[in-house]
């Protein structure tokens, strides 16, 4: 009696499959970035292209540490303030001195003032990271308005202005500087012992300790570094619209979440990749650049950015129940 036997699955279907759920949301934007480019009128233009990446270049600098924090199992509220505050600080002492390194110089101070100041709050007096950032955010906005009187503070030097108007190779100083950041902190966290060591207190603080981890010590850099790269983002977007102004960046930190969280970073901690982050970025960018094409009002934009965040969340949600159920 002849018998006839199973064969297995093909070998290569479980790799491939990996792979597709590896790449889905790289192969989703390419696939969206494509249709648009065919139906909506002047998407795929150089002009456009070239305001798409640097209308994302702040929130993919802040993205960068931003991603950071969540893979420590942390988060920061307080970018958008800082944002402003920098601008404002940087403007001010460029007011007063002329000088644009110091301009620059005190802006990122500031930055790495707040950023430490977190992470201590966080670290080492265990204060919750929502109420911590929440309210360094409502105090630094606050010592923006305070420090300018609420007025936009004018910047007129050529240099200082320079500084996110100069082009080089057809794309604007902005853009390279997020290149740059997507580079050094994608080395930072797959390269290094402090990127490592990200991952495992965000995966397990305890063990992380137990293995000789100074987890209190790299929350605090991990903070400070957010501080430092969002007020970089300040003194840019500053020198791009020729103020500093107190109440710019509001709601900036819940678009740069959503781009970590639509980039694969969980928020369980443990897991983040920077080419996701960038494809989260693009993502974020594109939705609004697309909007402004195709002029929606600025009401239904909030309503969809809102959509957005809370299906980056859901995301995040399903994949780690399915990862659990494996």
């Amino acid at each position: 009696m002849n018998t006839t036997t199973l064969s297995p699955r093909p070998a290569m279907t479980s790799p491939a499959r990996a792979l597709l759920k590896e790449h889905s949301m790289t192969l989703g934007y390419g696939l969206l970035f494509v249709v648009l480019a065919f139906t909506v009128e002047n998407f795929f233009s150089t002009a456009n292209v070239t305001g798409l990446l640097l209308s994302v270049a702040q929130i993919g600098m802040v993205a960068c540490t931003m991603m950071l924090c969540l893979a420590s199992r942390d988060f920061d509220l307080s970018v958008g303030s800082t944002i402003a505050f920098a601008g404002v600080l940087g403007a001010m002492v460029l007011e007063r001195t002329g000088s644009v390194g110091l301009a620059i110089g005190g802006g990122l101070a500031a930055g790495a003032l707040i950023g430490a100041f977190n992470g201590v709050l966080i670290a080492y007096l265990r204060v919750n990271a929502l109420i911590a950032t929440l309210a360094t955010m409502l105090m630094v906005r606050g010592l923006a308005f305070i420090a300018s009187q609420g007025q936009a503070v004018g910047i007129a030097d050529e240099g200082f202005i320079g500084f996110g108007d100069t082009s080089w190779l057809g794309l604007p100083l902005p853009v390279w500087l997020t290149a740059g950041c997507f580079l050094v902190f994608g080395v930072l966290l797959n390269h290094t012992v402090f990127g490592r060591n990200t991952l495992a207190i965000g995966g397990n603080p305890e063990a992380a300790r137990l293995a000789g981890v100074k987890v209190e010590q790299l929350r605090v850099w991990i903070f400070l570094l957010q501080g430092v790269v969002t007020a970089l983002a300040g003194l840019v977007l500053a020198s791009r619209i020729t103020s500093g102004q107190p109440n710019a960046a509001t709601g900036f930190e819940l678009d740069v979440i959503s781009a970590c969280v639509l980039g694969g970073v969980s928020l369980q901690g443990g897991k983040a990749r920077i080419f996701g982050v960038v494809i989260g970025v693009l993502i974020m960018g594109t939705v609004e650049n697309v909007m402004n094409l195709l002029n929606v009002d600025a009401f239904y934009q909030y309503l969809v950015r809102g959509l957005i965040l809370l299906a980056a969340v859901l995301l995040d949600q399903l994949k780690t129940r399915g990862e659990r159920r494996a």
